[in-house]
């Protein structure tokens, strides 16, 4: 049987593009949206799908159930997600902080809980982050927070579980034209350029395949030079 995979916020961006390109590559995909959709892209690529958020536990427990009545087996998700509240460092609320980790680190531990067990022969989770993670922006304060915190839950999920051949790995985009950047941010990427959705779900077809088997515990940027730092 092929390989399954499970990738959430599917419908739009990067999410779409893994689903493409994760669907072209012979993997059955169960996918997760918001949008309804959501359903006739399953339609296209021949998966299933469940209409619901990343930050509902109830949600991702309805998108588990499916994926394992239809096709028994588990082999890769992909973890995408919308984006946290922005706004000045300090006028951020509570509410809107216990947002952002509920929808940028808490979709990811949840998943991981409902996932491993049913990963028994091995596996890829692959993580959609940002290079915030690695160079956090005062423009996306909590999204830096909240992905920096992942890059620790990966690297110590990768501890406790790499022996059982399931690997973690986070992938780290910069600015990506799903989200059209002003010519100021342009100018400071190296490329000149805004990166495509297509060129993460490559990264993400890669992280997902044996190609990637020896990998496991890493962040991965995809930023056209973007992050200065070593």
């Amino acid at each position: 049987m092929s390989q399954v995979a499970i990738i959430t916020a599917a419908s739009k961006g990067m999410g779409l593009a893994c689903t493409e390109k994760l669907a072209a590559d012979g993997y059955q995909v169960a996918i997760l949206s918001r949008s309804a959709e959501i359903h006739d892209l399953a339609s296209k690529h021949g998966g299933i799908a469940v209409q619901g958020s990343t930050d509902n536990a109830d949600d991702l427990t309805r998108l588990l159930d499916a994926t394992l009545e239809t096709y028994g087996q588990i082999d890769v998700v992909v973890n995408n997600t919308g984006h946290p509240p922005k706004g000045e460092l300090l006028d951020l609320t509570d509410e809107q902080w216990k947002e952002g980790f509920d929808l940028a680190l808490m979709n990811v531990v949840r998943m991981s809980r409902l996932v491993t067990t049913h990963m028994s022969s091995g596996g890829s989770i692959i993580n959609i982050s940002t290079f915030g993670a690695k160079e956090p922006s005062l423009s996306f304060p909590i999204s830096s927070v909240a992905r920096t915190a992942l890059s620790a839950f990966t690297k110590l999920f990768s501890t406790r579980y790499g022996e059982t051949g399931i690997r973690m790995n986070n992938i780290l985009p910069g600015f990506i034209d799903s989200y059209p950047a002003d010519k100021e941010i342009i100018n400071k990427i190296p490329m000149l350029r805004q990166g495509t959705p297509a060129e993460v779900a490559e990264l993400a077809l890669f992280l997902a395949s044996d190609k990637s088997e020896y990998i496991t515990g890493q962040d991965f940027l995809i930023d056209g030079g973007l992050v200065k730092s070593i």
